[in-house]
């Protein structure tokens, strides 16, 4: 009996330690031996007037995020092709002396759980490792993610150059105009200081271990083809020159076309439709059936991130609204309960946000790399 016992009380805790999250070992430092001496990214305390900060790090092609745990983060960008390293650490905070696992979980170092990426610029942009870092977070709370609470789990955004501040800036009023709150801090980096090397690589190392993200949008970022770094969205005048009327009240005032009489909701021609902003891929045809709706139907986005949804309550409804990833344009909606859908799934989608490139074009509109959607 007392040996059942025990190993009931062990599954118990092992359960409690893999549900509560990354604090759960805040209580149990690690042996001194397991502790990693900071190397060489320095700075000033967070509380230094911007134009004083300062960081050592002049890489070129990196960005440092904190998303929660950074076991998570961590695990979700050395899933994305073309990211070279990922590194566990804490930034932003007091000072060397306190980058350390047990000083850090008392909330009072002001360092974040930061993971320093580096990246291959002609296998992956800048654009695309922020826009997954946003699919995967919770932008509206302040001090947690997941299961975790703490100053240390506050979300950030941390630049070391200006190329990556513009990027970095232009991304985050994106998504900033996404939520009616946005706690993510945006900035330089002040200093940064790896982690204990029990931490490097903690979700390779225990594959069932606790993570804040869910496991499968993070194979999503493993597979992707489009980068939405090569779709960026154009200056507010240029939308305007470049969109009929209908498109820019559709695309930037979240307007809805009538049903029926748009352009493609009875189209079925073989090829894809993109942004009308930005030509970012965002539906096929071969995903695309008849709803009676009035409007284009498809059953799921070529790839589930290059659409962002959101709630949308408005004229008393509850909806969920359809955006696109790197132009922001208001697409349509999409229902969860349609019967005359193969997977029960329907994006409606207003004509006017969409524009149609036939199959026959796409190499030569330089969306050869996605012809293999219509491979049998």
């Amino acid at each position: 009996m007392n040996i059942l016992i025990k190993r009931t009380l062990s599954l118990l805790l092992a359960g409690t330690l893999l549900l509560s999250g990354c604090a759960a070992n805040c209580d149990t430092p690690p042996p001194a031996a397991d502790r990693t001496e900071a190397t060489g990214e320095t700075g000033q305390p967070a509380g230094m007037p911007q134009e004083e900060m300062t960081t050592m790090d002049t890489t070129e092609h990196v960005i440092y995020l904190a998303g929660g745990c950074f076991w998570g983060i961590e695990y979700l960008m050395q899933s994305i092709p073309g990211v070279l390293d990922a590194t566990s650490g804490y930034a932003n905070g007091t000072g060397e002396a306190d980058a350390d696992y047990r000083t850090v979980c008392t909330g009072t170092t002001g360092f974040r759980e930061t993971v320093r990426v580096t990246y291959d610029p002609d296998q992956v942009s800048l654009d695309a490792l922020l826009l997954a870092y946003f699919y995967v977070i919770d932008p509206t709370v302040e001090n947690r993610q997941g299961n975790d609470r703490g100053t240390q789990y506050q979300t950030g955004v941390y630049y070391t150059n200006e190329a990556a501040r513009e990027t970095v800036e232009r991304i985050a009023a994106i998504e900033r105009g996404r939520s009616e709150k946005f706690m993510v801090e945006i900035g330089p980096l002040v200093n940064f200081y790896p982690a204990e090397e029990y931490h490097q690589d903690y979700l390779e190392k225990n594959p069932g271990g606790y993570c804040h993200i869910p496991r499968d949008e993070i194979a999503l970022f493993s597979q992707l083809r489009i980068d939405p770094g090569d779709y960026r969205k154009p200056a507010a005048e240029t939308i305007r020159d470049k969109l009929t009327a209908e498109q820019y009240r559709v695309t930037q005032q979240s307007g809805t076309e009538s049903p029926f009489l748009n352009e493609f909701w009875d189209k079925f021609e073989k090829g894809i439709y993109v942004d009308v902003v930005t030509g970012e891929p965002l539906f096929s045809s071969t995903d695309k059936f008849e709803s009676g709706c009035g409007w284009p139907a498809f059953t799921k986005p070529i790839e589930a991130p290059a659409v962002v949804e959101l709630p949308d309550d408005s004229y008393g409804i509850h909806r969920t609204e359809v955006r696109s990833r790197a132009g922001d344009s208001h697409l349509g909606h999409v229902f969860t309960d349609d019967p005359e859908s193969p997977n029960g799934v329907r994006y409606c989608i207003n004509s006017a946000s969409l524009r149609f490139v036939p199959y026959a074009k796409m190499e030569a509109e330089g969306y050869g790399y996605l012809l293999s959607l219509f491979e049998e």
